[in-house]
């Protein structure tokens, strides 16, 4: 009877101990095995990166202000860093997973993520950051829902369906790896993956027999579901579209948008989209879901085409005929930008916060800071083929600019990227955009490259206020949307055109700025932007965390990781000592009470 009594109070006062710990920032925990496994997604047996064995890898499901603790296991043959793209951060660059930040986990070495998905909601997704790998797998949906106290701006979806479409090569990402540092091109990709997966059976002569589709199953009488889609692939701007159905857009990298239908979208290399996806069609048959190659000679590219199935329990057969158009605006390069500047804030709704997005009212904050980034076409310097900004080909430190600064190395980088760009010959360097925290930044992302760019920021949402084609002018302000601005954390830019973007300097960090586009980024087509805090304080950042590794100029400070042991293991013995300390609180408040 004592027994069953105690118990009784363990239980009670279990829950109260850890209601009080984590009603308001709970935990979620999640192991990551990072290994090779072979897969024949376009018909050709391949390596491909997995986690857990996952082809794309699982997909991590969080809430606003949830602490993630993410457990990876490298069991490659290269270092790996998983990076977490376009989740903020907040006071936190050491959790970004990037060279500039991290140093990279060693192969059959774990390492342990802890970051805060604070005052975020919305599509996101990870991948893997370093060596091409991202060519090759690993990457995943990260969703943040919202806290049930917020409400979202639409009915609540009948379902959630995550969507990874990507250009994809047959050749393993070392030898594309190889042919970029050969100074080649990477030529036209072999086919598009969507989930993982090749194209639907459509055309006998296009689409080889026996390869694996995506099949995405629905309930018909007008159940409306949620599409989160992302572009995870290498270089191609891919056209989404649904055969016979709208795509009611809803919100992009975490905003809510002002909702317009869409019979399809550009979804350009790192970009993500919501979709809210209503099943009122008759399903006389299967219905067609296609990612397509934009902006590249799209009689040539007919195979980049990634077809999968979206098909009603009610379906009467299968799909058959040709595929939906794509946007036939071969002599019309205004369609897709207008599309894209369509693209609005709902300043009414509500995002992470209860208050209104539009609350935030960029327009009317004053610039501090103004950069010009140009690229162009890759060019050689000291004799290879490399990508720049404004000039300047980055080379990562062997030392992690993040770890540089709080050892006070010197120089492991200069803090003296250009405002504009540089007008002698270009050069490699360690060079880093120096942000004045509380600053507000505008910058102005200049493509002179014959092909599209997307560009994506670490540590924050910025505000997309302009872009058109030709060179950018102070004039070109004029144009800027002071509004309804959409906030996110990657933005397309068109060949030969601008886009200008609006950055609230208040994330204290070293945060990477470069193209999404995989090759010039391997090429060296990206910076960081320092923002530091003058008066040190953990309420602006978080002190380095106790497993961060070293390498570089610390090397030495590294100690031996035991392979056999996990540091999964230490997430485990967390569990248990608090197990153990809310068994002896609540053994101490049993005998009390007697």
């Amino acid at each position: 009877m004592a027994l069953s009594r105690f118990w009784g109070w363990f239980l009670i006062h279990i829950a109260l101990f850890l209601s009080l710990c984590y009603a308001e920032d709970p935990f979620v925990f999640y192991d990551f095995e990072v290994t090779y496994i072979t897969a024949s997604p376009l018909g050709v047996p391949q390596q491909v990166i997995a986690i857990n064995n996952k082809f794309p890898g699982p997909t991590i499901n969080s809430t606003t202000n949830n602490n993630v603790v993410i457990n990876v296991r490298n069991k490659l043959d290269e270092s790996l860093l998983m990076h977490w793209s376009g989740i903020q951060q907040r006071r936190s660059s050491w959790q970004d997973g990037v060279l500039g930040t991290n140093c990279p986990i060693p192969p059959k070495w774990n390492w342990t993520y802890q970051f805060q998905v604070k005052d975020q909601v919305g599509s996101f997704f990870y991948f893997p950051s370093l060596h091409f790998q991202r060519a090759a797998g690993g990457f995943g949906s990260f969703i943040i829902n919202n806290r049930p106290i917020i409400p979202i701006p639409f009915d609540t979806p009948d379902g959630d369906i995550v969507i990874l479409i990507g250009d994809w090569y047959t050749q393993n990402h070392t030898a594309l790896r190889k042919a970029l540092d050969a100074g080649k091109g990477l030529g036209m990709p072999d086919g598009v993956l969507i989930n993982g997966k090749g194209p639907y059976r459509y055309n006998d002569t296009l689409v080889p027999d026996g390869i694996e589709y995506e099949t995405i199953n629905v309930h018909p009488g007008g159940k409306t579901y949620r599409l989160r889609v992302h572009n995870v692939g290498i270089s191609t701007s891919l056209n989404f579209r649904i055969q016979s159905h709208n795509l009611l857009l809803a919100e992009s990298e975490g905003s809510y948008t002002v909702q317009q239908n869409y019979t399809s979208l550009d979804i350009h290399v790192g970009q993500s989209y919501s979709f809210l996806l209503t099943m009122d069609q008759n399903a006389s048959s299967d219905y067609y879901i296609v990612a397509s190659a934009r902006f590249v000679n799209e009689s040539q590219w007919k195979r980049v085409t990634g077809v999968a199935i979206l098909r009603y329990s009610n379906s009467k057969g299968k799909a058959s005929g040709p595929l939906p158009d794509p946007p036939q605006d071969e002599f019309d390069k205004t369609f897709s930008m207008n599309q894209a500047r369509s693209i609005r804030w709902n300043v009414s709704a509500s995002g992470a916060r209860p208050n209104p997005q539009g609350s935030f009212r960029y327009g009317s904050i004053n610039v501090t800071e103004v950069y010009v980034l140009r690229n162009k076409p890759p060019e050689t310097i000291d004799g290879k083929r490399r990508a720049t900004l404004s000039g300047i080909s980055f080379v990562n430190p062997a030392t992690p600019i993040r770890l540089a600064d709080q050892y006070k190395i010197k120089g492991v980088y200069k803090l003296d990227f250009p405002n504009k760009p540089l007008t002698g010959p270009p050069k490699m360097e360690t060079s880093v955009i120096n942000g004045t925290y509380r600053g507000f930044m505008e910058v102005i992302l200049q493509n002179n490259d014959t092909k599209m760019h997307t560009y994506h920021m670490s540590g924050y949402a910025f505000f997309v206020v302009g872009m058109d084609y030709g060179e950018w002018s102070e004039n070109s302000r004029g144009t800027y949307n002071k509004w309804d601005g959409i906030a996110r954390s990657t933005t397309q830019v068109y060949p030969g055109a601008w886009t200008a973007i609006l950055i609230s300097l208040d994330n204290v960090g070293v945060w990477n700025l470069r193209t999404e586009n995989l090759d010039s980024w391997y090429l060296g087509q990206e910076t960081y932007v320092r923002v530091v805090n003058p008066e040190a304080t953990n309420k602006t950042e978080f002190p380095m965390p106790d497993n961060a590794l070293f390498c570089g100029a610390l090397s030495k400070l590294q100690k031996p990781q035991d392979v056999s042991s996990s540091l999964a293991t230490s997430i485990i013995e967390g569990r248990s000592k608090l197990f153990f300390t809310v068994l002896m609180i609540a053994s101490t408040l049993f005998l009390v009470s007697r």
